[in-house]
């Protein structure tokens, strides 16, 4: 049985979730949608998967592999997928389209032309093929991210990003309203694996390339795409979370 939530009621949800547990939020997610899955990459998607996988035993689970990842990310990858027994789905770039790119403009071109294009092929466009298969998604996003572009991220809504004519795509970030304290606070009470990366200064975490640690007193993201200003620091996989909210 397909269950899914009306799209004309995700205000309504939205509004009536906005301040609940992340624990609560995930259990009304996977409640409603048989036909949902977890987008896994760093920590907080961790600490989702830990949650989830106490509510469920069949929680789904994807990432995207874009070819540039750390060595360290590749093996967190493998521990996370043997910590919790998933039977996890990497997604990968077309071929044909990262060769071209490669080819035409080089292997760094976007330190001159910025990150969208790589991250299109790399990222954007994976996940874009994985989310017409799903009616809903769940993503560790977090208000204070990113003061530019996630300040007002809810914790339920209608992704028009990735939403088609056929289906509408709903969208959880039960973390939204959480801190990076609280994140690790979490990893380390309940022993949730994590990106060794971490113990080196890096705070978020991306293609090897594009990641560099921070300082002390450092926003997170500033260790993204560095050569950039702030209010480009999106890859293209969250860059309408606020503007899809209905």
């Amino acid at each position: 049985m397909i269950l899914s939530v009306p799209e004309t009621k995700i205000d309504s949800i939205q509004a009536e979730y906005a301040h609940k547990s992340p624990q609560q939020i995930l259990r009304y997610a996977l409640s409603q949608f048989d036909n949902i899955a977890i987008s896994f990459s760093g920590a907080e998607d961790v600490v989702l998967i830990d949650m989830a996988a106490k509510i469920t035993k069949n929680v789904k689970v994807f990432s995207l592999d874009t070819g540039r990842l750390h060595p360290e990310t590749y093996q967190f990858l493998n521990r996370v997928r043997e910590h919790y027994n998933l039977d996890l789905e990497i997604l990968f770039p077309d071929a044909q389209q990262v060769q071209k790119l490669v080819q035409e403009k080089g292997l760094f071109s976007f330190y001159q032309d910025g990150h969208k294009e790589c991250c299109g092929i790399r990222k954007v466009m994976p996940l874009r093929r994985k989310l017409v298969t799903l009616d809903a998604w769940i993503t560790g996003q977090r208000r204070d991210q990113s003061p530019d572009t996630r300040a007002e991220i809810p914790v339920i809504q209608n992704d028009v990003a990735f939403s088609t004519q056929e289906r509408n795509l709903v969208k959880f970030n039960p973390l939204a309203n959480w801190s990076s304290e609280k994140v690790w606070k979490y990893i380390r009470y309940h022993d949730v694996p994590y990106n060794q990366l971490h113990e080196q200064g890096f705070i978020s975490i991306g293609c090897q390339p594009c990641t560099k640690p921070v300082l002390p007193n450092q926003h997170e993201r500033e260790g993204r795409w560095w050569w950039e200003n702030s209010g480009s620091k999106e890859c293209g996989l969250h860059t309408t979370s606020v503007s899809s909210i209905k």
